[in-house]
């Protein structure tokens, strides 16, 4: 909805008289929109000072697009900057504003867990509870997780079954469970075996290592060659885990290094993880920013142990060497931080700690880099392959493809949908839905024609860009239907192109012309891999449409049919039966709680029999 000039000046002389009022003291504040949505907040040491400057002197792009969206703001004093800090990371977690680095759901980390139930077990979980069980972590990725959860099941009988079973199950009989359904387990065994896990998770796997090696060479002795043989591989198992672990420090403690990078308006974010001293993982998160480089560093690093709650003894954290350092000190961040979550937060400025930042600070310039290549790559392969298609065809380049497949069953609800791809590359806000109006049945060039003719004769109306290709899907027949009613009943001569599917309803040729002609297209060029993707995103499309319309006349049909029906009704009995099924096998008395008498309760029941 397009905005009126009186209510952006007034938004803005709102704006420029509470500017006046601000206070200097720390706080949040939060950006708004035309609608009233909070879409940014940020933290400041001197209120006054910070958002005053979105407002005065020039913006880079992306701050420029939150400033062009500001229509109002409010802000919230706080005693500290620590209080501050607190209560940005619980604003952003509540409102989710558009512009805010925001950590969501899928950046909780998982955790390897020790039950703590009679005869425990191992789980990898992303909940921490307080239920007394004991949590390690977190993980960078589930994999890591999964793979020393694998480990520790082969190397630690402990049960491995969520309930009890009546009888011995698989692992029982190859030696990875103690078997407490059939055995007398005790209290102690399962302890030691808790004791084992609880080392080899905090870092003592060499040890374990060394004990493994020592019972592979009393089995080999005793000429126990399986044994032996699963004791080496468990030992190829840890070496396989622990290889990366390759970068230490003496002092064995556990802590999270971290380093940032930004560019064109993106930040990355690198988390070293170090466990017992040894390097064990990295992590990195690429989003775009909106506010000053640090500060959303900042945010993200507290949000992100706001959703991890098993920290480390120690962070490090790089300092900020950026223009607007003077207002804020990284220190000062670092030490709210360390308060709010009751650890060492260090901000190391020399010696080997602060190689192990700069460390950090490398690895997400590189994470960045890495991302702007790989989207120029993949946007000049786009481009490329739509260039050497139009060549294919003896068009020279295409820029813009219009693409058309129908849906129906057995002539149902009939639908047709349009994608349309610019360089290559899907422009999903100029997608198109059609209800088929005049067709009957399953004609399936009848329905190519209809919707055919109602886009391009919308184009020629409203003078919209033209395509440089039309793609159906099928081969002659429905290329002949699109080429007569754009060439004989419109007056275009648009390209038309064809997708002929295998048996498997693969892509399987490109036909093009009046009368249709094979293109030899190579089955592995990027050419067919584009039409392959075209053909896919306009089926999917398709088949969306065609099952949303189906959904709705299934329900029509069957209940809005019905004398004494209506929308609110309808919506009733649904919401009450849960199904049509279940009202149809209803008794009469179950319709009373919805003020339905046993007449209408009879017809409803009697109609959806006889449909059935």
């Amino acid at each position: 909805m397009t905005e009126h000039p009186d209510d952006y000046e007034k938004a803005m002389e709102n704006i420029r008289n509470k500017l006046a009022l601000l206070p200097d003291q720390p706080g949040c504040y939060l950006m708004k929109n035309s609608e009233g949505t909070i879409i940014y907040v940020g933290k400041a040491k001197v209120l006054k000072n910070r958002v005053r400057s979105y407002f005065t002197g020039s913006h880079d792009g992306k701050t420029q697009r939150l400033v062009t969206d500001i229509r109002d703001f409010e802000y919230i004093v706080t005693a500290s900057n620590m209080e501050a800090l607190i209560l940005e990371c619980n604003l952003i977690k509540t409102h989710y504003p558009r512009y805010n680095v925001l950590l969501k759901d899928d950046k909780t980390y998982p955790y390897i867990k020790i039950t703590n139930d009679t005869h425990p077990r191992l789980e990898v979980t992303r909940r921490v509870l307080k239920d007394k069980a004991k949590y390690f972590g977190p993980y960078p990725n589930a994999f890591a997780a999964q793979q020393t959860k694998k480990l520790l099941d082969r190397l630690y009988p402990l049960r491995k079954c969520m309930n009890i079973p009546n009888q011995a199950c698989l692992y029982y009989h190859i030696g990875q469970c103690l078997g407490p359904c059939v055995e007398d387990v005790t209290a102690a065994q399962n302890e030691a075996m808790i004791q084992e896990i609880t080392r080899f998770l905090n870092g003592g796997h060499e040890e374990i290592k060394r004990d493994l090696q020592q019972r592979m060479g009393e089995a080999a002795e005793a000429l126990e060659f399986e044994r032996a043989k699963e004791l080496r591989d468990q030992i190829i198992s840890i070496d396989a885990l622990m290889e990366k672990q390759n970068i230490t420090t003496a002092d064995n403690m556990d802590r999270d290094v971290f380093g940032y990078a930004v560019d064109k308006g993106w930040m990355s974010v690198q988390i070293l993880y170090m466990r017992q001293g040894k390097m064990i993982q990295r992590n990195s998160s690429t989003f775009p920013y909106y506010g000053t480089a640090y500060d959303d560093f900042m945010s993200f690093v507290s949000q992100y142990y706001s959703e991890n709650s098993a920290l480390p003894r120690e962070i490090y954290l790089p300092d900020d060497d950026s223009e607007q350092a003077a207002e804020v000190s990284a220190e000062n961040g670092a030490d709210a931080l360390g308060a709010w979550l009751k650890l060492k937060v260090n901000i190391p400025k020399r010696g080997s700690k602060k190689k192990l930042v700069e460390m950090a600070m490398q690895n997400a310039h590189i994470a960045l880099d890495e991302k702007f290549k790989l989207i120029e790559r993949d946007e000049e392969r786009s481009v490329k392959a739509a260039q050497n298609l139009g060549e294919w065809i003896g068009l020279g380049s295409l820029h813009r493809i219009e693409a058309f497949d129908n849906s129906n069953i057995q002539g149902t609800d009939p639908v047709s949908a349009m994608v349309v791809f610019i360089d290559g590359k899907p422009a999903r806000k100029e997608y198109r839905k059609y209800k088929i109006k005049t067709v009957v049945g399953p004609d399936d060039y009848g329905t190519m024609r209809e919707v055919i003719r109602r886009r391009y004769e919308r184009v020629l109306k409203e003078n919209l860009p033209m395509p440089d290709l039309v793609v159906v899907d099928g081969g002659r027949g429905q290329i002949s239907a699109a080429v007569d009613v754009l060439e004989n009943e419109l007056g275009l001569f648009i390209p038309v192109c064809g997708l002929v599917k295998d048996e498997k309803h693969r892509t399987a040729q490109l036909m093009v012309g009046d009368p249709a002609e094979v293109v030899p297209l190579k089955r592995d060029s990027q050419e067919f891999y584009l039409l392959q993707r075209i053909q896919d995103e306009v089926h999917r499309f398709a088949i969306t449409f065609h099952r949303e319309q189906r959904g709705k006349s299934m329900i029509t049909s069957k209940l809005d049919s019905i004398p004494g029906i209506g929308e609110k009704r309808r919506k009733a009995l649904l919401k009450h039966f849960g199904s049509l099924k279940k009202i149809k096998e209803a008794s009469i008395e179950d319709f009373r709680p919805l003020s339905i008498g046993e007449k209408l309760a009879s017809q409803i029941i009697q109609a959806l029999q006889e449909e059935s």
